[in-house]
């Protein structure tokens, strides 16, 4: 069975309107899915790079001010330094402890009172000042667990410290500050909400402060190897819980001269939240798309049905002329010049088979000069 006119118009035409609209829909869409990805990706790195900038200039406040006061101690007046170091971490919350020792290890003055005579010769802040001034990672409470209030969670510090030296330049001591560790945490959760986390990362990959239930585990993310690696990178990638985000590494927080704590931050993005206006904004483009189709197919269904109609006409008009019968004038079609024109052309052949046959004059006087 051959295809009609009617259908063949439809389905070419449907054909060459819905095939490149789809095809340019879809170049568009992705594009703009890609630009999403990009201005997010960009979006995500900003961000990250202003809370390290906010968390290296606090750092380096604290660092600032242990090594300014290391300069300036003088150890002669230990009731004085106490003194001094009490009112310091009762007007600055962040200080936890701050004390200074001899450099034997032993705790010459401190905040309170806290840790006087006690040795703190291993701990690391006491063995890293007596060097140059240095930074020491997040850690649990020591030896000051049992001497400050208890509290739901582990007590966490970050510490700093520098040497004291003497006129001649003789290091003569160390002084240390323990800064709670939830003025750090507090700062990287400002950043959480409308599906943004943010992680601070150790150098071996253990998640320091982010979202519960990553704290404290090792990443295998390439954004945490690269993090590692000291490399900064953009990527989309898929974590632990199966969800793909994007996300940004800053590959080291420090400020100007502050030593580093070797912490990394990653800031990421769930995917689908990220994408949910671009993709708000395709579904309603592929809606209206959508409806200016069904539109089109509609006007294409009526155009062909138009076009076909004086054509189906005429060729029933001719199939009845091929089969003998006369009595059916074709019917006058003036819609487009091709229909009108094989129109005409059927009224005249319809003239033409019924007209009677007359033989020629000539053929009649042959006729006579035959006869005897």
């Amino acid at each position: 069975m051959r295809i009609g006119i009617r259908t063949l118009v439809f389905v070419v035409g449907a054909l060459l309107m819905l095939v490149p609209a789809i095809v340019a829909g879809s170049m568009f869409t992705n594009a703009m899915q890609r630009r999403a990805e990009v201005a997010n990706s960009a979006r995500l790195r900003v961000l990250g790079e202003i809370v390290a900038d906010q968390l290296g200039r606090r750092m380096h406040e604290l660092w600032q001010d242990v090594d300014g006061m290391a300069r300036a101690m003088r150890l002669d007046n230990p009731e004085e330094v106490r003194r001094q170091f009490t009112l310091l971490s009762q007007v600055d919350r962040r200080y936890t402890w701050i004390g200074v020792a001899d450099v034997q290890g032993k705790v010459i003055a401190a905040s309170k009172g806290m840790l006087e005579g006690a040795s703190v010769a291993e701990r690391p802040w006491f063995r890293r000042g007596l060097g140059g001034p240095a930074a020491v990672d997040v850690h649990e409470a020591v030896l000051l667990a049992k001497l400050l209030p208890a509290t739901p969670e582990p007590r966490r510090f970050v510490d700093f410290s520098a040497p004291v030296r003497n006129e001649q330049g003789a290091v003569i001591g160390v002084i240390g500050a323990h800064f709670d560790w939830n003025m750090v945490r507090d700062i990287i959760q400002a950043v959480r909400g409308q599906g943004v986390d943010a992680l601070l990362v150790s150098r071996d990959r253990t998640v320091l402060s982010g979202p519960q239930e990553l704290k404290e585990t090792t990443l295998s993310e390439g954004s945490a190897i690269a993090a590692s690696q000291g490399t900064s990178i953009s990527l989309r990638e898929r974590w632990q819980d199966g969800k793909d985000y994007m996300t940004a590494v800053i590959p080291s927080i420090r400020f100007k001269d502050m030593p580093s704590f070797g912490w990394s931050l990653i800031v990421r993005a769930d995917l689908n939240t990220v994408l949910d206006p671009t993709r708000a904004i395709s579904q309603a483009f592929w809606m209206m798309l959508g409806a200016g189709a069904l539109v089109g197919l509609i006007l294409l269904y009526l155009f062909s049905a138009w076009l076909a109609k004086p054509l189906r006409r005429l060729v029933a008009t001719a199939e009845v002329l091929a089969s003998g019968r006369t009595d059916q004038p074709p019917h006058d079609e003036t819609r487009y010049e091709e229909a009108a024109r094989l129109s005409a052309a059927l009224v005249r052949l319809q003239t033409f088979s019924v007209r009677p046959y007359q033989p020629s004059f000539a053929a009649k006087d042959k006729s006579s000069a035959a006869a005897p």
